[in-house]
């Protein structure tokens, strides 16, 4: 069956190509997928859509996605409410929670700082950040900004912020690659970078040889 030359088909196809990863031949497999199994297929996934569009919203308190006021980890009685992890993207969250070791709480700021693409600390959620560093009950502070360029001025930059509030502000540990992304990397990187977090101290000095 051809998937071309029907406009709903078109429109459908061009929907799916502007996803992450997906290209067009991949969105023309997908829509092939859905017309081979019939209608029953496409309304689970329109319903699907449709509690997506309706019912997830950003936690109140850390910004991850929620269907409450609070995500569940935030509303956890059994999680470390002392123990904060910022992060990027709600993706990474999810990676962290895979590798199972954390069991602190999360706040998302909701990308990084890129001044050149005019993302600066009020286009992220870094007040909200500060404010729950100023209530004084987070004993560590750790930055899990992906390891990038921006990632790491966006580390640099919440470390200052937190020095006056936190007495303990580390950083996930180096054995993460330069320019990787969390939500890509393997339960045991994750686990092994969580696991050997470092003190938060800057730039680290460059030494003779």
């Amino acid at each position: 069956m051809s998937v071309t030359g029907l406009p709903s088909v078109e429109r459908t196809v061009a929907s799916l190509s502007r996803f992450p990863g997906i290209g067009r031949k991949s969105a023309q497999r997908m829509v092939q997928f859905l017309l081979k199994k019939g209608g029953a297929e496409i309304t689970n996934l329109i319903g699907a859509l449709e509690q997506l569009r309706d019912r997830v919203c950003l936690c109140e308190r850390c910004f991850n996605l929620a269907e409450d006021r609070l995500c569940w980890i935030c509303s956890s009685t059994k999680r470390n409410h002392q123990l904060l992890c910022v992060l990027e993207e709600p993706s990474d969250l999810l990676a962290m929670e895979r590798a199972g070791l954390f069991t602190g709480v999360y706040h998302v700021l909701g990308g990084r700082l890129s001044p050149l693409d005019g993302v600066g600390p009020g286009e992220l959620h870094i007040a909200a950040l500060e404010a729950r560093l100023r209530n004084g009950t987070i004993q560590e502070l750790i930055i899990a900004t992906n390891p990038t360029v921006e990632g790491e001025v966006t580390g640099q930059y919440l470390a200052a912020l937190a020095t006056p509030f936190v007495s303990h502000i580390t950083r996930l540990a180096y054995g993460l690659p330069m320019g990787g992304e969390l939500e890509y990397l393997d339960e045991s990187t994750l686990y092994q970078a969580l696991a050997g977090r470092r003190d938060f101290n800057g730039p680290l000095a460059h030494t003779a040889d």
